[in-house]
């Protein structure tokens, strides 16, 4: 790219490119803020930031007009860049033993103080009235006490298993604020104290800001809202009813709710169900968000398309990455989620907790993704026709991998490693899986509610009927079922006497089956004991694997070209003939290094 400097006196203010203006911001000024490059960029156009703490809500005005005309948000190369939900708090003093308190004003937070807005929202529920703030220690954040009397209190999480005395309680009156905190006994005043005082940090106000790439910032400390999916979803980065982000090379880090939203808007429903005084089913309520969202234009050419790749997300409150209808026809590629929800129902619980939660999928390709340490790697939910889940390396998630819930298909699960205890909850019809390496247990739900779910013309929004789950039409091909305990719960002979039988063929079942799953630095390997496979399997592809039952849809990719699985994890051809079952082209015979 050619690079002319405008000869203003300012080399670090912008400089021309081929491609646009690109604008330099840079703590020493004149550009001290990403916003005020912000509003000056236009599509074409690049904003590069330097070194630095940027303690702000960045909200784009514009956004580009397509993939050649982008608005280019990124880190300087080689250079540390954050972006802050937060501001550092000093000045704490002793309020008795063990606790700290400080004061602050209310003008700190402006018309937004997370200390007095409250945690709430459709299929959340709290184990007391709890609010937005958050207080971080040395960037970890502290527990939200239900009282002053309660701050003394140990608690045993996932993400504590040893116990800390790690929690904080605020008083809000007409001008400031009060927190009252323990520290697990370090002096604050000699650590670095944060407090959260913006609701996200990446965001636009104005809907349909298009075209935007967010690239290689830290991003961390933002007072995000439990995002529903009959909610407007805002997280620390996301687009806003928008088409074609691209967020990649970030890294995100303790968002109270969610890290990554590519969700619905405000205008479709706002967290009606919690507000219903008839009484009506939440599932009644999202039909309704569903047609309401339709009606103001969700379809390809307006919504979604986005690309989430090779991030690093952690130590979210409520999920890594989530959207509800906003994330139809995204790729959500390279990255690595863990610690969401660690703290666990110490403080609340409700559905939407998950490394990946999406309503509305539809043609959504979840791949080459490491999850772990969450409670599921990926739950795709409501609508999510024409989803892939692909070469994904999922373990040590307590809830189960996957969870599969009201989709009739078709949707497609391959060249997965499956290693946590309960490897898939299924409360769909309609999928095939293929060549999994599946350790843990698999449990299918017949919900009795009576819940009737929409289905889609091919690679599209519209809808073409709605009908409850049947709980059938599933196919099972080439997977290895491995378990070291000689545990059967992962049979699949229910699935045969269904109303729509599944069909299963070319799996293996391994009995008493060790391995072992070990990190080297930034590398895993998995390593096994004697393992002999057959290798005699056929090629699946969409011929293989015919049409759904109920939504009459064959199984192919989003352009409705026919899909051959002739590739494994590794993206390396299969041999024509004589495949190995598993996600393996070649098994090895003892270890594979599984990420890097």
């Amino acid at each position: 790219m050619r690079h002319i400097l405008l000869a203003v006196g300012l080399p670090l203010l912008l400089s021309v490119t081929a491609m646009g203006r690109e604008y330099h911001v840079t703590k020493a000024g004149p550009l001290k803020t990403i916003n005020a490059a912000a509003s000056l960029a236009l599509p074409g156009d690049t904003v590069t930031v330097h070194q630095g703490v940027y303690r702000e809500w960045v909200d784009p005005r514009v956004g580009g007009r397509g993939e050649s005309s982008r608005i280019l948000y990124r880190a300087a190369e080689g250079e540390t860049v954050e972006i802050k939900g937060s501001e550092i708090i000093k000045g704490w003093k002793k309020a008795g033993k063990d606790l700290w308190s400080v004061t602050v004003p209310n003008s700190m937070f402006g018309d937004f103080n997370p200390f007095a807005e409250e945690f709430k929202g459709d299929w959340l529920d709290t184990k007391f009235p709890m609010h937005l703030g958050d207080v971080y220690l040395n960037d970890v954040s502290l527990y939200e006490a239900k009282s002053v009397d309660s701050l003394r209190v140990v608690r045993k999480t996932l993400r504590d298993p040893q116990g800390v005395c790690l929690n904080w309680f605020a008083s809000v009156d007409e001008t400031a604020t009060t927190i009252t905190a323990c520290f697990d006994g370090a002096d604050p005043n000699k650590e670095t104290v944060e407090i959260n005082v913006r609701p996200t940090c990446f965001y636009p106000t104005r809907e349909g800001v298009n075209y935007i790439t967010v690239r290689g910032f830290r991003i961390s400390q933002a007072a995000t809202q439990w995002a529903a999916p009959t909610a407007e979803q805002i997280g620390m980065v996301a687009p806003h009813w928008g088409k074609g982000w691209i967020i990649e090379d970030n890294i995100l880090k303790n968002s109270h709710a969610s890290g990554i939203t590519l969700g619905k808007e405000a205008g479709t429903g706002q967290d009606e169900w919690s507000k219903d005084e008839r009484h009506i089913d939440g599932s009644i309520h999202y039909l309704e968000t569903i047609f309401k969202t339709l009606r103001k234009g969700w379809d390809k050419e307006n919504i979604g398309s986005h690309i989430v790749r090779n991030n690093i997300i952690s130590d979210c409150g409520q999920a890594g990455i989530c959207g509800s209808m906003g994330c139809a026809f995204s790729e959500i590629y390279g990255n690595e989620i863990f610690n969401v929800f660690v703290k666990g129902t110490d403080q609340y619980n409700g559905a939407e907790l998950s490394g990946i939660k999406f309503h509305g999928g539809i043609d959504t390709y979840i791949h080459d993704n490491r999850i772990h340490d969450c409670n599921q790697a990926v739950w795709l939910d409501w609508m999510g026709q024409g989803a892939r889940v692909s070469s994904n390396l999922f373990y040590d998630n307590w809830q189960q991998d996957l969870f599969i819930e009201m989709v009739h298909g078709p949707y497609i699960v391959d060249n997965n490693i499956m290693l946590s205890e309960y490897s898939l909850l299924d409360a769909a019809e309609g999928g095939a899986y293929v060549h999994n390496f599946i350790y843990g247990k698999i449990r299918d739900i017949s919900w009795e509610d009576l819940r009737f779910v929409p289905y889609n013309l091919p690679h599209s929004t519209s809808i073409k009927g709605i009908s409850r789950i049947e709980h059938s039409d599933c196919r099972f091909f080439n997977n290895i079922f491995c378990s070291n305990d000689g545990d059967t719960s992962w049979d699949l002979e229910r699935y045969k006497e269904s109303d729509h039988p599944a069909v299963v063929e070319g799996n293996v079942i391994l009995r008493d089956q060790s391995f072992e799953l070990h990190s080297e630095g930034d590398d895993v390997f998995l390593s096994f004991g004697p393992m002999k496979l057959p290798a005699n399997r056929g090629l699946v592809d969409s011929g293989r694997l015919g049409v759904t039952f109920l939504s009459d849809c064959g199984y192919e990719n989003p352009d409705g070209t026919p899909i051959s699985f002739d590739e494994d994890y590794f993206h390396e051809k299969r041999p024509g003939t004589n495949m190995v079952p598993g996600p393996f082209a070649t098994f090895p015979d003892s270890r594979i290094k599984v990420w890097k």
